[in-house]
């Protein structure tokens, strides 16, 4: 069978159990783990893969503030569906509302798995290209007992052939919608789809899965993964960004240069206080995280930045650097013109900068140059300023 286009590849995730073994008032998949929601761990899992063309979360009717404030900003997700009083009731109902989407294939998966690979979930997508349904499972390597009550051991279990079922679990969607209906109709009872497949004389196609796929129940399951994510390195990379900006001179007695008061024969013109300096560096800090520029962000057509300080600028895009995780390694200026003299308040910029910035200031670097008598800057019409800023961001494939 020919390989759908991801379109027609749809990931349910069931998050409308109530969680009542993980303890606390909150359902576990809107618990934080490494800082961020179980769920939208989960979903993360499946937006970012190029072979599924849509992720839909299944939730109780009375959790939708909660699933909004667990989901965040995190785009790309259907709108979520209702569920019902059971796992079954709440997938069926999944698969009702994805009739209109003229989906193939579908992944069903758990909310409180946050942790299957990519590699997973191509696995049980590559065995529906050729099978009906695909379970990702683990052999059971534990010796297994029967107990009486007591609880007494009564016998042990043979594990030969034995495999603990995980999520996600893949179907042809005609077929698997067709397995759930049928049994709703019968009141037959299971607790994963795959039971429904197989009751259905449907054949499940058995994935290799993996042991680090863990279906956080407990408290102890949810604190265990915590700890994990937090002990995890956080992958980072490095972005670099540049500004330029020109302003040129009019008739006044200082110029704003870094944050610092030069005093001058003249000003430069501006629609701010025209600290051409700022102005370069808050483009280099909004151009590494892609952010626009300031121009989009601070418009010369709105009043209310007439005569404003530049500090503002820069302060307002180092806040949204850091509100996308961003540390701010080095931020280096470079200044051409012909007058004023530089030199006497080099660190006088410098420590205006990294106050602004809120890092040290040997982490700043102010040079000057002259336009050795060429052109507007050589002519002494104007100053022009070259921003750098490099910052440290979390990894990100965007």
């Amino acid at each position: 069978m020919p390989r759908p286009e991801p379109d027609r590849v749809i990931a349910l995730i069931v998050a409308a159990g109530r969680g009542v073994r993980a303890g606390g008032g909150t359902p576990k998949q809107y618990r934080n783990i490494g800082g961020k929601a179980i769920l939208r761990r989960t979903a993360e899992l499946f937006l970012g893969h190029p072979r599924i063309g849509g992720v839909v979360v299944v939730i109780h009717p009375d959790d939708r503030a909660l699933y909004d404030e667990a989901i965040g900003d995190l785009e790309g997700l259907l709108p979520p569906l209702s569920g019902g009083t059971s796992r079954q009731e709440s997938v069926r109902a999944g698969l009702e509302a994805l009739t209109a989407l003229d989906a193939e294939h579908v992944l069903i998966h758990d909310a409180v798995r946050p942790f299957a690979s990519a590699a997973l979930i191509d696995r049980v997508l590559d065995a529906l290209e050729e099978q009906e349904a695909a379970l990702a499972a683990s052999p059971v390597t534990d010796t297994l007992k029967r107990a009486t009550a007591g609880p007494v051991v009564e016998s042990t279990v043979a594990r030969e052939g034995l495999y603990a079922a995980e999520t996600p679990q893949g179907f042809r969607f005609a077929a698997i919608l067709d397995a759930h209906r049928r049994a709703a109709e019968a009141g037959i009872p299971v607790t994963d789809d795959a039971s429904i497949a197989e009751w259905a004389g449907i054949a499940v196609h058995l994935v290799p899965g993996e042991r680090t796929n863990a279906k956080l129940t407990t408290p102890e399951d949810i604190a265990i993964a915590d700890e994990r994510l937090s002990a995890m390195p956080v992958l980072r990379e490095t972005r670099v960004g540049t500004g330029y900006d020109v302003h040129p001179f009019t008739e006044g007695e200082a110029v704003w240069l870094g944050g610092v008061r030069i005093p001058y024969d003249k000003r430069l013109a501006g629609h701010s206080d025209a600290d051409v300096a700022l102005h370069a560096l808050t483009d280099a800090v909004l151009g590494a995280i892609a952010d626009g520029d300031i121009g989009v962000h601070f418009p010369p057509s709105d009043p209310q930045w007439k005569g404003a300080s530049s500090d503002r600028f820069l302060a307002y895009a180092i806040e949204r650097a850091r509100a996308r995780g961003a540390k701010i390694v080095h931020l280096d200026l470079a200044i051409v013109a012909e007058g004023p003299k530089i030199g006497p308040h080099r660190d006088a910029m410098r420590a205006r900068i990294a106050e602004i910035a809120g890092i040290g200031i040997g982490r700043v670097g102010v040079k000057a140059t002259t336009n050795e008598k060429l052109g507007f800057i050589g002519r002494g019409e104007g100053i022009a300023a070259i921003g750098t800023a490099t910052l440290s961001l979390p990894a990100s494939d965007e």
